[in-house]
C-alpha cells in the first residue's frame, strides 16, 4: 500500500544534467558527482554512473532493513555488509536492470542468514519499490 502525502517523514531532491554524461547534485550539497557512462556503455567511465548510485542506496536501505529484521527476530548482525549488484543491459524496451543482494553476516548460521535476508526483503523500501519492476535475486 502506497503512503500518502502527509506520511512522508524525508524528501531527498536530486538534480541531474546533461542526463547520464553530466552530473548529479542534492540541492543540500551533501552529493555532488560527475555521471559519465561506465566504459562498458562506450563512455569515458570517468565519473560515477547511475547503478553505482543505485546499488549504493540499495545496499544500504537493505543493510537498515536487515538490522530492523534482527532486531525483532533477536537476532544479532553486527559486521554485517550488505553488497548490491545493478546490471544494465537490453531489453524488449531499449533498456533495463537486474539487481543481486547478498549479505554476509558473520555472527549468525547460514540458514539463519538466509532467513533474514529473505525477510529484509519483504521490508526494504528499495524491494518494495521495485517488486514486479525488475528481476531481483538474493544471492
Amino acid at each position: 500500500m502506497p503512503i500518502q502525502q502527509s506520511e512522508v517523514l524525508y524528501t531527498a531532491v536530486a538534480t541531474a544534467e546533461n542526463g547520464r554524461d553530466g552530473r548529479v547534485a542534492t540541492d543540500d550539497g551533501k552529493l555532488d558527482v560527475v555521471v559519465n557512462p561506465p566504459e562498458e556503455m562506450g563512455g569515458s567511465g570517468a565519473g560515477t554512473n547511475p547503478e553505482q548510485l543505485f546499488a549504493a542506496g540499495y545496499s544500504a536501505c537493505f543493510q537498515g532493513a536487515l538490522a530492523v529484521v534482527a532486531r525483532q527476530e533477536g537476532a544479532d548482525v553486527s559486521g554485517s555488509t550488505v553488497t548490491a549488484k545493478v546490471g544494465i543491459g537490453k531489453n524488449d524496451d531499449g533498456f533495463g536492470i537486474i539487481v543481486e543482494i547478498s549479505a554476509e553476516i558473520p555472527t549468525v548460521d547460514a540458514a539463519t542468514a538466509r532467513s533474514l535476508v529473505e525477510k529484509a526483503h519483504q521490508v526494504c523500501p528499495y524491494s518494495k519499490a521495485t517488486r514486479g519492476n525488475i528481476t531481483v535475486t538474493l544471492a
